[in-house]
């Protein structure tokens, strides 16, 4: 089909229309604006294709280069994503550009054909309903911004110096710790929609609680020497990004413990650093990727994704763990990818088969899917037991 640019413009737009609504559906369910700010940007990648190389490059356009020009702006779209730190969670983001890509597809394949009978003699154009589609995508996004400018909870700002804990927030709000700001005794988020950012926070039965909560971020925050976990997460939705957690000298404690949360949707872990605990990062009855985090000396399993949960555990480094470094337990399905395992010891004085140095374990009817991961000196480097599956693809330096 020969596109004029007209045409290429409100067949991009008036197709993306359909998804974009979608995505404000899905981020008022979700109460994230990810999918809505990866929607405009799709269409901001999609134009500037369409406008400064597609229309240029392909004065016809046959109907199987749509799968060639989509993985070219898949990969453009995914590269600014990254480049700009929008914390969308991988597989639900490919799903929603693919949704996109086949609405697209479908539409320009049949559905405006249908509708418009002279859409490809025109060139794509829609007439009227070009312009009235082009208009809705734009409503739609200046109402999404402004309800996000809207719903924006007010900044509470912590001085420097040690406050007295434990914080408990009633509202929302994103509380905000000036340089060498420590709260002593621990914070408890007792509300939606809260944010925590630069915060150093000392003892308390948990660093940080988060209970029967959604949209809680954490980010920046170090928590030390609290007695049970660093982060203690119950039946609450909540993304952590780049903290600082040490457990060390603690027993029975967890860095991160998320669990029983798998109806709040997709949790995240990235870009922490962990020292101690018995479980770096645990999961139980959740949906949480863990990403790009560091996770050394802990008491047992470094990542343990247990107890019916779904996880991915992505770009992670586990060193010096006792027992087992990646762990899927308890009818768990797992998604290992491109971790480094380093010398895992075995636990010898529990007498377990199950804590004999695995670099990977998947037990008790759980499933675990590996993809180019490097273990490196540890006793075992992978295994199944108790009706376990262990599906491996290439791994380096086993």
């Amino acid at each position: 089909m020969s596109y004029t640019l007209r045409g290429r413009v409100e067949t991009r737009l008036t197709a993306l229309l359909v998804v974009l609504l979608a995505a404000c559906a899905f981020a008022g369910a979700l109460h994230r604006w990810w999918p809505v700010e990866l929607v405009a940007l799709m269409a901001a990648v999609g134009l500037f294709l369409d406008l400064e190389v597609w229309h240029r490059l392909l004065p016809y356009q046959p109907a199987w280069a749509t799968v060639l020009l989509g993985a070219v702006e898949l990969g453009a779209l995914m590269a600014i994503v990254y480049a700009f730190g929008l914390h969308a969670p991988l597989a639900p983001a490919l799903a929603l550009f693919g949704a996109g890509w086949l609405v697209s597809f479908v539409l320009a394949q049949a559905g405006f054909p249908l509708l418009r009978l002279g859409y490809a003699e025109d060139g794509g154009e829609l007439g009227r309903a070009g312009p009235v589609a082009a208009g809705a995508v734009l409503l739609a996004l200046i109402g999404s911004a402004a309800t996000w400018y809207v719903r924006l909870p007010p900044v509470v700002t912590l001085s420097a110096g040690v406050h007295k804990g434990p914080l408990v927030i009633r509202q929302r709000e994103i509380l905000q710790g000036n340089p060498g700001a420590v709260v002593r005794g621990g914070i408890v988020v007792a509300h939606d929609d809260v944010q925590i950012r630069n915060l150093t926070v000392l003892g308390g039965t948990n660093g940080i609680t988060v209970d029967g909560v959604h949209g809680t971020v954490l980010d920046h925050v170090t928590v030390q020497g609290a007695e049970l976990d660093g982060i203690h997460v119950r039946a609450a939705g909540i993304v952590v990004r780049d903290c600082t957690i040490d457990m060390l000298g603690t027993r029975f404690s967890q860095g991160i413990d998320i669990s029983f949360n798998m109806d709040m949707g997709m949790s995240m872990v990235e870009g922490c650093t962990i020292l101690g605990g018995t479980q770096g990062i645990t999961t139980h009855s959740s949906m949480t990727d863990i990403v790009g985090n560091t996770v050394s000396r802990t008491g047992q399993q470094a990542i343990d994704v247990d107890e019916m949960s779904i996880g991915t555990a992505s770009r992670n480094v586990i060193r010096d763990a006792l027992g087992v470094g990646l762990y899927c337990n308890d009818r768990s399905m797992c998604m290992f990818d491109h971790n480094t395992v380093v010398d895992t010891r075995p636990d010898t004085s529990s007498g377990l088969r199950t804590q004999r140095g695995f670099g990977v374990l998947a037990s008790f009817q759980s499933e675990a899917d590996l993809w180019q991961n490097r273990l490196v000196a540890n006793p075992v480097a992978a295994g199944e037991v108790t009706n376990s599956t262990l599906r491996t693809t290439p791994t380096a330096s086993w």
